[in-house]
């Protein structure tokens, strides 16, 4: 018989996480970490798998709410937990726990899904596209320094280390003001900001516990920076790594005094920083940049549950008016014509019989959704096709924005 789904019961939570540890490898979840993970799972956004009294699969959802262009939140179902076993594999069991998500998802109202992938190629045939990157980088902190320009106010702020649990309500606020400038940013629900503090000793390579400084102004916290210091020493001396985990400034003095500062560290030659927006300011403010390496790597896929309202609820940086084709198989009720109208101020999209202007997959309108990837650059990989001259172009300019989109965070 086939593995049979159904809704997670709170007590098989353990059997269930064991199967998804096990799915992904690596040493079990450290107990701190694996109750806070069991204290935020949504029991009835949770999928089991069962194959007698095996559990053999699992998949669940956050309600999440993400920034979108227009400084909109929009409810997002953010998909997590997603694992088959190695002895189910190939037969169909994921393809029937996604259809019953977003079977699920578009009951709820939801007009977006979204999720970290662990294997990128497993979720453009659910109609997943990339729609954010992150970078990466390792900075030659010796050989490299950070200028701050005179105006933006460094010199104002107020540096001082603070106990990372104690801080965590200020710099949940500072986190919480930047979210609707940059699409891709979820409004973290009540006790997500607790994952922010539960890192290993040193990030798992054996430097310091998680170390937090705060950036005020006039008594105010303005940005944080969370990190770990690893002493590193040879016959030169003293090489310490800053491993940065998350930095957030609500303006240009804090943010820089905030990076002057990581750079700065005494006994430290090396600062990386693994998931940062690719339009990171500390880029224009380096003295060498060849000396920082950087890579980029795929962030949040997004999925358009319901085509018309998830481009109803951003807003177009340039007005625009397309009759969008959309081809999508997997969620059929999006299949046809949809026509957008659209401005800074909103946008409304309804269904047409009017002749297409463009035609696409839905994957394509995902991975421009969040206005980081060009609908001209999209069409030059054959993804997208213009049937009316210049409405590609007007509706590309249209989609992007003026921050790139980023997660910070996986879930």
């Amino acid at each position: 018989m086939a593995p049979q789904l159904r809704t997670l019961e709170a007590r098989e939570w353990d059997t269930w996480y064991r199967t998804l540890e096990r799915a992904f490898g690596g040493p079990p979840t450290p107990p701190e970490a694996r109750g806070l993970w069991q204290s935020l799972t949504e029991h009835d956004r949770s999928v089991g798998a069962w194959d007698g009294d095996e559990c053999v699969g699992t998949s669940g959802a956050f309600s999440l709410r993400l920034s979108v262009p227009g400084a909109a939140l929009v409810d997002t179902a953010g998909v997590t937990r997603v694992s088959v076993a190695a002895t189910h594999r190939r037969r169909g069991l994921m393809t029937t726990m996604m259809r019953r998500q977003l079977d699920d998802v578009r009951q709820r109202g939801e007009p977006l899904a979204a999720l970290v992938a662990s294997e990128p190629d497993i979720y453009g045939r659910f109609g997943y596209g990339m729609a954010t990157q992150q970078l990466s980088t390792t900075i030659d902190t010796a050989r490299v320094r950070l200028e701050v320009p005179a105006d933006t106010g460094a010199d104002g702020v107020r540096l001082r280390y603070a106990d990372p649990v104690a801080a965590l309500t200020a710099c949940e606020a500072v986190y919480a003001g930047q979210v609707t400038g940059r699409p891709g940013m979820p409004a973290r629900p009540r006790g997500w900001e607790r994952l922010a503090v539960l890192a290993p000793q040193g990030g798992g390579d054996g430097g310091s516990p998680l170390q937090c400084v705060v950036a005020e102004r006039d008594g105010e916290t303005v940005g944080y920076a969370r990190f770990h210091n690893t002493p590193q020493w040879d016959v030169s001396g003293a090489r310490g790594m800053i491993v940065l985990r998350d930095l957030e400034a609500g303006d240009p003095g804090g943010y820089a005094a905030l990076w002057r500062f990581l750079f700065e560290i005494d006994l430290t030659s090396t600062l990386v920083a693994q998931n940062r927006p690719v339009d990171d300011a500390w880029q224009h403010l380096v003295s060498d940049v060849r000396r920082c390496e950087r890579q980029l790597r795929d962030g949040l896929f997004v999925r358009l549950v319901d085509v018309g309202a998830a481009l109803e609820a951003r807003a177009y940086r340039t007005p625009v008016e397309v009759v969008f084709e959309v081809d999508d198989a997997f969620c059929p009720w999006n299949e046809g014509r949809w026509r957008l109208v659209g401005d800074a101020h909103g946008a409304s999209c309804t269904r047409t019989r009017a002749p297409a202007d463009v035609t696409l997959p839905v994957r394509t309108l995902a991975c421009a959704y969040l206005g980081g990837v060009s609908l001209t650059a999209l069409a030059r990989a054959g993804l997208a096709g213009e049937l009316k001259g210049g409405t590609l172009a007007r509706a590309s300019s249209a989609f992007g924005n003026e921050a790139a989109p980023w997660l910070p965070h996986s879930f």
